[in-house]
């Protein structure tokens, strides 16, 4: 039962922040971490660009990632199960590459671009691995990296609920922000990680 309310509440929370990019076009908004960028980098063509490719990829695998996690959808419908398994490869592969470009200009200093290059890293590393894995058949790796590949696909919506939190603890935007860099996506994994090793007890069984 526990499970079940967890995951519907995962499933509810990736779907409502996948639609927060589309606010940039349908409703001209800017908030959160755009009002923090200087002028000199919201001027930066390259940076503009890479920067919509990335929330847009990144809503698209964040808003059907969850999907590939339903025993039911991933055993009955294989066909969808892999329609949707190729969308968010390239959705997340894209993504990360350009996150990992982007993390260069975060705000504050070396400590958030650090933390944000690693998650990058990570999100492409183990959303490769996973395609990889599949490829060759081996089902436990696969599953194994896809959910550390969703896990740092999820740090976009971990980062948006601890940013709030963490600014009423800290009264330095700076301070906040590098906190934040490294816990929008450490807890995740460690919560994957825990998934995994119940993965690896079902395969054994």
């Amino acid at each position: 039962m526990v499970k079940k309310i967890s995951f519907s509440l995962l499933a509810i929370l990736a779907i409502l922040f996948s639609l927060m990019p589309f606010a940039f076009y349908f409703y001209d908004i800017t908030f959160g971490i755009i009002n923090t960028k200087s002028l000199e980098v919201l001027s930066n063509l390259t940076w503009k660009i890479t920067f919509h490719i990335h929330i847009i990829s990144a809503g698209i695998a964040l808003s059907i990632g969850w999907i590939q996690f339903v025993p039911k959808i991933r055993n009955k419908y294989m066909s969808f199960h892999k329609i949707i398994g190729n969308t968010y490869f390239i959705s997340a592969i894209i993504s990360s590459l350009a996150s990992i470009f982007i993390s260069f200009y975060a705000t504050g200093g070396k400590i958030q671009i650090i933390g944000f290059t690693i998650l990058g890293i990570i999100w492409f590393y183990t959303t490769l691995m996973g395609f990889f894995y599949i490829k060759s058949e081996e089902f436990e790796l696969h599953q194994k990296m896809m959910v550390f590949s969703y896990s740092a696909c999820f740090s976009g919506v971990t980062l948006r609920i601890w940013l709030p939190l963490l600014e009423l603890i800290f009264d330095d935007f700076n301070t906040t922000y590098a906190t934040v860099a490294w816990l929008c996506w450490i807890p995740n994994l460690i919560v994957a990680f825990i998934i995994n090793n119940s993965l690896h007890n079902k395969y054994v069984e």
